[in-house]
């Protein structure tokens, strides 16, 4: 029995197709991994629930974190109150449009996070939103 010359020649061939799925499917996980890294800059509190709450720009956002025990971060780095208002004033004057998002914990104090959007207005930042969840789907709250 002989063997064909042309099957003994046959060379390895790398297939691209399914080099290319592989290519997407990378850049699509580092596409949305980056993406949910912009999103939360504060640090991890319950939000409190909102069926009103509307997504607001977030093109240059600074997040403002008041805890449930009252300790305040700006952007996940600790601040005190005394500090917040020069901090802002900085970060102003750098960038004009500059817009601020309380993320405040559900069970912190109403009382503080009115001392931090009074702070937020004396420095003259008038773009200002508070963050909330979307309603539960039981309706709970």
């Amino acid at each position: 029995m002989r063997l064909s010359a042309g099957a003994a020649r046959r060379r390895a061939r790398i297939e691209i197709i399914p080099l290319i799925d592989v290519v997407f499917f990378l850049l699509a996980t580092f596409v949305m991994v980056s993406l949910s890294m912009v999103k939360n800059q504060g640090i991890q509190v319950r939000l409190p629930r909102a069926s009103t709450g509307t997504p607001q720009d977030r093109s240059e956002p600074v997040t403002i974190t008041v805890t449930d025990t009252d300790e305040l971060y700006l952007n996940s780095q600790p601040i005190g109150l005394q500090d917040l208002a020069p901090e802002l004033e900085r970060r102003r004057i750098h960038s004009p449009a500059l817009s601020v998002f309380i993320h405040g914990d559900e069970e912190a104090a109403f009382g503080r996070a009115i001392r931090v959007l009074d702070e937020v207005r004396k420095v003259g930042i008038t773009q200002v939103a508070i963050q909330t969840q979307g309603k539960s789907p039981k309706g709970d709250r």
